[in-house]
């Protein structure tokens, strides 16, 4: 199996068909940009810390997280178009998070985006836990 291929066949309208591959569409957007981001950081050799980290790097975490959310309560919902825009921002704020954190372990902002993500994640996972999958 691919990795960014993870979805099951009754996810499949969540997924890009790329040389016969199945693709998840939000990691799509996500890797690419985390890999440049991250190597763009280290390459200028940016600050470990910017004033603004922690509000940019929730705000362009907060976009794929809604529409996650949004698309397990509304599995047939959504666009592949929307999940690849959310994935380059959510690769943008991972990259930060990131770079900083490769260089001083468990800085703010990574617990930060980790709060967030859990804040949304978990009670999100807990309400659609038992609802019946399609097929």
């Amino acid at each position: 199996m691919f990795w960014l291929s993870h979805h099951r066949e009754d996810e499949y309208n969540r997924t890009y068909v790329l040389g016969g591959v199945r693709v998840c569409a939000r990691c799509l957007g996500t890797y690419p940009v985390l890999v440049v981001a991250l190597v763009g950081l280290f390459v200028l050799r940016a600050p470990l810390q910017w004033e603004w980290d922690v509000p940019v790097v929730l705000g362009l975490t907060l976009p794929a997280l809604v529409d996650w959310a949004l698309g397990r309560f509304r599995p047939a919902g959504g666009s592949n178009f929307v999940r690849t825009f959310t994935g380059v921002f959510l690769g943008l704020a991972l990259g930060r998070s990131l770079y900083v954190h490769f260089q001083r372990p468990l800085p703010t902002v990574l617990l930060a985006q980790a709060a967030l993500v859990t804040a949304v994640a978990v009670p999100v996972i807990l309400a659609t836990y038992r609802r019946p999958r399609p097929g």
